[in-house]
């Protein structure tokens, strides 16, 4: 598998950062990047302030907000929710435009039937926030992202430290995308938010409890999209991660936890013209990455 370790053990040389600029440098858009040890500057960062369109790694911070908002000491509302509680499965949402009419999800753009299944039933919030990150499913992150509300989730992004991210509107919520309100992220954003989470798992953190960010971790790391960032992996490391894409867009955020080293955050953010989007192997450009991540993972300062 790529990024395994040599024949006889052998410690892996550190990666030749400079060269896989080089080789990034080529792609026909933008690759940002970043890479390094918890709770520490970057080994390798390439643009890792520039925006990209945030796709699906938005529901990192949904996640994050629904935690939040059942947390007593940092919910915001006089009642933290309950996680366990049966919700209306819906598709009807309020849009993030004024005065815009309601808006719904399309089944054809979902990763995820299970949801759909139970469209006019009740599912838990808990089960819904799985869904969200496990199969992706925008269905679910909207009924989550109903109970939380977008100002939660934007103080997520303040309390990890992002400086550039904004979540300013649901999935599918076209009225708002046309006036402008969209969802960005940034690479060192992702690692920040990533970041806290992890650190968060084993110290009292700035998002949510050890304990309900050890929880979000486990979610992360059971996403069954393993196609961009786990594919650099030996099989088997865990990765507690997120993917996200569109048409020109392919991102991979994750904090991976190699048995012979510290864990470290990898996250690759790839925005191309679409019209060039069929000439470039985007899931093979993250892979690419981790896989070089993987290389250096003796060797993170």
């Amino acid at each position: 598998m790529t990024g395994a370790p040599p024949p006889g053990g052998a410690p892996p040389r550190p990666p030749d950062w400079a060269a896989l600029d080089r080789r990034l440098d080529a792609v026909p858009g933008t690759v940002s990047a970043y890479v390094g040890r918890l709770d520490a500057t970057p080994a390798w960062a390439r643009h890792p302030d520039a925006t990209h369109y945030a796709a699906s790694t938005m529901k990192i911070a949904v996640l994050a907000a629904l935690h939040r908002a059942a947390d007593p000491d940092r919910a915001p509302a006089t009642t933290p929710l309950d996680l366990d509680a049966p919700v209306p499965v819906v598709n009807d949402f309020a849009s993030a435009r004024p005065g815009a009419p309601r808006f719904t999800c399309a089944r054809t753009f979902d990763n995820d039937d299970a949801v759909w299944q139970r469209l006019g039933d009740r599912a838990s919030l808990r089960w819904l926030a799985e869904r969200m990150i496990v199969r992706s499913s925008n269905l679910a992150t909207n009924i989550v992202l109903a109970h939380v509300g977008l100002p939660a989730v934007d103080r997520v992004w303040t309390a990890a430290g992002a400086r550039h991210s904004v979540t300013g509107r649901g999935i599918e919520d076209f009225a708002a995308r046309e006036a402008g309100t969209t969802n960005l992220v940034t690479a060192a954003d992702l690692a920040a938010l990533l970041d806290a989470l992890a650190t968060g798992a084993t110290r009292p953190g700035p998002l949510a409890a050890p304990a309900a960010c050890a929880a979000m971790l486990d979610v992360l790391a059971a996403q069954e999209h393993r196609d961009d960032l786990a594919a650099g992996l030996p099989d088997g490391t865990r990765i507690a991660h997120k993917s996200g894409w569109v048409r020109g867009i392919r991102h991979g955020a994750g904090v991976v936890y190699p048995t012979d080293a510290p864990p470290y955050l990898v996250v690759v953010c790839t925005t191309v013209d679409p019209a060039a989007s069929r000439d470039v192997d985007a899931c093979a450009l993250v892979a690419e990455v981790s896989a070089a991540a993987w290389a250096a993972r003796h060797h993170l300062p």
